[in-house]
């Protein structure tokens, strides 16, 4: 396991299991599964109406809750300071815990942002009396960034993003880079790009040539190599799978190491073209999705 030390020095495993799109009937034995495998890093979100089942499975393993990094996100329509205050008390019921490793704001919202700013400073005021252990965002653009640090006080610990080879976000890492930021990949194997629903042709990361070579020379799966992919440039990364197997091979990625022709190599696939939601996009029937109590 690879623990990265965030900016305010709490310990962070690389690693976790994602359950977006996780179905509540499915999630808390995947959760048990990865935790049994050896996960000890949680991602979750209100929006994906699966916290309480994250808290099942985390019952189920037998773990000490210490032992397990457990991240959530509030949803937009939660967002302004009581509301966000309250957003916490029904994930931390839902999860069955009292303290969160790691509470992130799920979107910018900027049609929206002075919402956003007073969730934020909710988040600053949970982290002061020791609710949460670190705070953060997701999707937030470098202008998202700079708008929020300038009427706020606490730098975020982590920006949570849609990354794979596809879509690299160079301008968004070189930003969380330059505030001290962790980047941590959503889709960080690229299962946005072939998941189906979306529209247009989508075009598997995980069968590109060059992913595919390189997966062979070190006798890994593509999913591996992109993780690891990942993990040596110094990100965090959440892959989502319910699938024992799957969540088993996207753990072992420890024994092996790509040389920096490698990792070009996959730098360079980089297409620049987004294949989640805009994240300056204001979806307001999305983002008023309300978040039900516990």
């Amino acid at each position: 396991m690879i623990n990265i030390t965030l900016n305010n020095g709490v310990d962070i495993p690389a690693l976790g299991l994602g359950v977006f799109q996780s179905s509540p009937e499915e999630t808390a034995d995947a959760v048990a599964t990865a935790l049994a495998t050896g996960y000890r890093h949680i991602d979750t979100a209100a929006v994906y109406q699966n916290e309480r089942q994250v808290g099942e499975g985390l019952r189920r393993s037998g773990l000490d809750r210490a032992e397990v990094f457990l991240e959530t996100k509030v949803w937009v329509s939660d967002y302004g300071s009581d509301a966000t205050l309250r957003a916490f008390d029904k994930a931390t019921r839902k999860l069955g815990v009292e303290q969160l490793d790691l509470l992130i704001l799920h979107q910018p919202a900027p049609s929206r942002f002075d919402a956003t700013v007073a969730a934020y400073t909710a988040l600053e005021k949970l982290l002061a009396d020791g609710q949460v252990r670190a705070i953060g965002v997701s999707n937030f653009m470098p202008h998202h960034l700079a708008d929020l640090m300038q009427r706020t006080s606490v730098v975020p610990a982590v920006n949570q993003i849609e990354l794979h080879p596809y879509f690299t976000q160079p301008a968004v890492q070189k930003a969380d880079t330059d505030h001290g930021i962790l980047t941590q990949a959503w889709s960080p194997i690229g299962g946005i790009t072939f998941y189906p629903g979306w529209g247009e042709q989508r075009r598997n990361v995980m069968n590109d040539p060059a992913v595919t070579a390189i997966a062979q020379a070190h006798g890994k799966s593509p999913a591996q190599t992109l993780l690891r992919w990942h993990l040596q440039q110094g990100r965090s990364a959440i892959p989502k799978s319910i699938n024992p197997r799957r969540i088993a091979e996207n753990f072992d990625v420890f024994d092996f190491s790509l040389t920096d022709d490698e990792l070009a190599t996959i730098d360079a696939l980089d297409t620049g073209v987004r294949h989640g939601p805009d994240p300056d996009a204001a979806r307001t029937n999305v983002f008023d999705m309300v978040i039900p109590d516990a």
